[in-house]
């Protein structure tokens, strides 16, 4: 459930003006809150050729269901509630099914489409302003619907009944309303510092129970910390198909401090120093790293830390790693990433220079469909160049030039 309408007035109390300037006077605050607490349910109706003919003002209700803290039951008159209506329609009603006086709420109701085209046939309170404010329901028993929501002849030529079946889903919002005051407590938070924890964790090397070989380096940790972080580590080191030795494992195709790195994450959820990893203070090798790490992310399922290595490479866009970083998110999926590196490289003051990198010679190698979009991307940056131009030569986009005179545009 969730609060779909909320009105919020607030209260203040002031010193009346027979107060004296000089003395002080608390000022306190209240805050009255409405609000509706809503619940929808589901009802199917079998056989609906079967209950024709039951009689005007007979039903087919649904089981009872619960929303704020009262119990609703929908009824659905095959042969109409009414008799003046001769079964020309069939009636749907929401009604109230508990004990309640003056229950004020907010109703839906919604005959699904069941050919796929989302055409529902749709009543509903909620997401406009009511004339005279939510509907009241006076006691048990009490309804709300329509005595001709759909005329009989229609809905079984209809898309709405497949089947011999019909289907309503309902939408309850009951009115709330409370007042809040002061908060009389002020109790500060500290952050969450469970990374931390496991940090101190990984570096004290306290019951570690499996070993990685990376390059002849060797990093401790512990199994079920990275089975935590890692669905592909999980499946490794417990999973059916776990690895014969989970004590001392061989890592190929990666090197040693992005395996660090990886290690550092899983246990800090932070990335580590990049400078103080590679030893080196340069764009260059914090954006290498950042890609081999967001490559290894994606290996190992943590979606978080492929996002903090795109939201990095996006940052580091450069003429001299552009390239491969623009290869490197056409095969992950990083499709913010790719846009940004397409954007830079298509500006005439870029392209030229990336071309000549070896990074786009393996661009070209191992994507060649995205010199494809490459092109689209410089075709638009050419065209916008030309609008302007023409823009600098006093034509202007509204039909008119500088002198304020219309000019016919040309197609």
């Amino acid at each position: 459930m969730v609060d779909m309408g909320r009105v919020e007035t607030e209260a203040i109390a002031k010193p009346s003006s027979s107060s004296s300037s000089s003395s002080s006077s608390a000022v306190t605050t209240s805050t009255s809150v409405t609000e509706t607490v809503n619940g929808s349910h589901d009802f199917k109706i079998n056989g609906y050729s079967l209950s024709k003919g039951i009689g005007i003002g007979k039903y087919i209700t649904s089981d009872t269901f619960m929303v704020g803290g009262y119990t609703w039951a929908i009824y659905f008159y095959p042969d109409g509630k009414s008799t003046e209506d001769n079964s020309t329609y069939v009636s749907l009603f929401i009604a109230l099914a508990s004990e309640g006086t003056d229950v004020r709420a907010l109703f839906e109701l919604t005959l699904i489409d069941q050919s796929g085209k989302s055409r529902h046939k749709v009543h509903s309170h909620f997401g406009r302003a009511l004339e005279s404010g939510p509907y009241t329901l006076k006691y048990r028993g009490s309804m709300w619907g329509y005595k001709r929501f759909y005329k009989r002849t229609a809905l079984e030529s209809s898309d709405y009944l497949k089947d011999d079946c019909l289907q309503v889903h309902c939408c309850v919002g009951v009115v709330r309303s409370h007042t809040e005051g002061p908060k009389t407590y002020s109790i500060p938070l500290s952050p969450s510092d469970i990374g931390l924890h496991f940090g101190q964790l990984l570096e004290s090397g306290k019951d570690t129970d499996v070993n990685f070989d990376v390059n002849g380096e060797v990093f401790a940790a512990h199994k079920l910390v990275l089975a935590a972080r890692s669905p592909v580590f999980r499946a490794q080191l417990f999973g059916p198909m776990k690895d014969q030795n989970t004590e001392h494992i061989k890592v190929e195709d990666m090197e040693a401090p992005i395996f660090k790195a990886l290690i550092h994450f899983m246990y800090w959820d932070v990335l580590p120093d990049m400078e103080e990893l590679t030893g080196l203070n340069t764009k260059w090798a914090s954006t290498l790293m950042s890609q081999h790490l967001l490559a290894a992310a994606d290996c190992y399922g943590l979606d978080r830390l492929r996002l903090l290595c795109e939201a990095n490479l996006c940052e580091e866009v450069a003429i001299n790693t552009v390239a491969t970083t623009l290869a490197l998110a056409e095969q992950h999926h990083c499709f913010q990433l790719k846009s940004v590196c397409l954007k830079f490289v298509a500006m005439p003051e870029n392209l030229r220079a990336v071309m000549q990198t070896d990074g786009f010679d393996y661009l070209r190698e191992s994507c060649p469909n995205v010199l494809t979009e490459l092109l689209e991307y410089v075709a638009r940056v050419n065209e916008h160049s030309s609008i302007t131009n023409k823009l600098g030569n006093g034509l202007v986009l509204d039909g008119g030039d500088f002198n304020g005179r219309r000019v016919k545009q040309r197609l």
